[in-house]
């Protein structure tokens, strides 16, 4: 009924499939089967021959940085390689994969090669980078100590922790670590609010706002007569605001060196080294006796002329700036332990502190509350 009303042949089609299921398989695999069709996938996004390949692996150049990239992707294991290079069946039934990491093979040291152009590809970017940390870490430490309004907040904590430990051992202090700092909100007045941070916050807003306020007013005298004792202390207020809450733009590279890891730095600046030891390697042992049929030689050892003289500048960059973390983290923090397992944790610091002063502008620039008596000598 099924073969008169929709013309399917049962028999016929069975036969078909037999003849399917007898047909060989159009070829053999040596690789398993997820690593072949990683590899086909690569090489197929390459959108060059195996034979533009070797050529440009030879000569030294001629493949961009997402071929460079693809062809790392392929380097086979040593069990792979060995498999490969011992198989003697035919080539033309092996895969095309198989086919395109056996032809690169027959170049020697392809993959090391592939491995030093794309060092070499990739290696101003690296080295621009890591500057750039170097110079923020710079730009960082000089904000931390050129900082006149840092300095005077530090003044006003000093200041204000002495008088109330008057009487007491801790009271006379000269100087104190950091670390105080972002205690001060945990410390709190009689009404349960005022933190010791808004209390030192609130005198340096008037002081400075007062300086302020007599550096642009005095032109203009005769707008003073007119205002009250009340407009004024307003005016105070808003103008030193403004200007402690510019701290944080102030200390701008402070605050970013704060998320940077050193070891991580450190660690970037040494494997940049090692890679180029490696590529020296190849190029003056490995491939000395190849150099005949090709330019790799040549192309590298100009290459490697230019890394070593950014490597030693890289690295005098490294030193010098690590010495003015240590300089300024002394200054700041006394002796520093070696066992400090972050030494930017100065700038961490800084910028939590930085955090919970932003928050604090933020809440007397919204609130109402009448200027309290100064009880603290003036900062000047």
């Amino acid at each position: 009924m099924i073969e008169s009303l929709f013309g399917y042949n049962l028999h016929n089609s069975m036969k078909i499939d037999e003849g399917k299921s007898k047909t060989p398989s159009p070829s053999k695999h040596v690789l398993e089967p997820k690593r072949l069709q990683n590899i086909s996938i690569l090489s197929k996004a390459l959108g060059v021959t195996v034979e533009q390949v070797s050529e440009a692996l030879i000569k030294g150049n001629g493949l961009f940085l997402p071929q460079l990239e693809a062809l790392a992707k392929m380097v086979p294991t040593k069990e792979e390689e060995d498999k490969l290079s011992s198989y003697k069946g035919d080539i033309n039934e092996l895969g095309s994969a198989e086919k395109f990491v056996m032809a690169m093979l027959k170049v020697p040291f392809a993959f090391l090669r592939i491995e030093a152009m794309l060092y070499r590809e990739t290696f101003d970017d690296e080295v621009n980078l890591l500057k750039k940390s170097f110079s923020m870490l710079e730009e960082a430490c000089k904000e931390l100590r050129s900082s006149r309004l840092f300095l005077k907040l530090l003044e006003a904590v000093l200041k204000t922790g002495n008088r109330m430990n008057i009487g007491t051992i801790r009271g006379g202090a000269r100087a104190f670590k950091l670390d105080a700092l972002l205690k001060l909100s945990d410390v709190k007045g009689t009404d349960g609010k005022t933190t010791l941070l808004h209390f030192v916050v609130q005198e340096i807003i008037r002081s400075e706002g007062l300086k302020v306020s007599q550096s642009i007013m005095g032109k203009i005298d005769g707008r003073r007569k007119i205002k009250t004792i009340a407009d004024r202390e307003e005016d105070y207020k808003r103008m030193g605001l403004d200007l402690v809450s510019g701290l944080g733009t102030e200390l701008f590279n402070v605050k970013k060196t704060a998320t940077m890891d050193l070891d991580v730095i450190a660690t970037s600046v040494s494997d940049l080294s090692e890679e180029m030891n490696k590529i020296k390697a190849l190029v003056t042992n490995d491939l000395s006796p190849f150099e005949n049929n090709g330019n790799f030689v040549h192309s590298m050892t100009t290459f490697l002329n230019y890394a070593e003289r950014n490597l030693k500048e890289l690295q005098e960059d490294e030193n010098r700036v690590l010495l003015r973390v240590k300089e300024v983290t002394e200054y700041f923090h006394g002796n520093v332990s070696k066992d400090e397992s972050n030494p930017l944790r100065i700038f961490v610091i800084v910028r939590d502190f930085l955090n919970m002063l932003d928050h604090v502008c933020k809440e007397l620039r919204s609130s109402k509350t009448p200027n309290s008596l100064n009880p603290l000598a003036p900062f000047r």
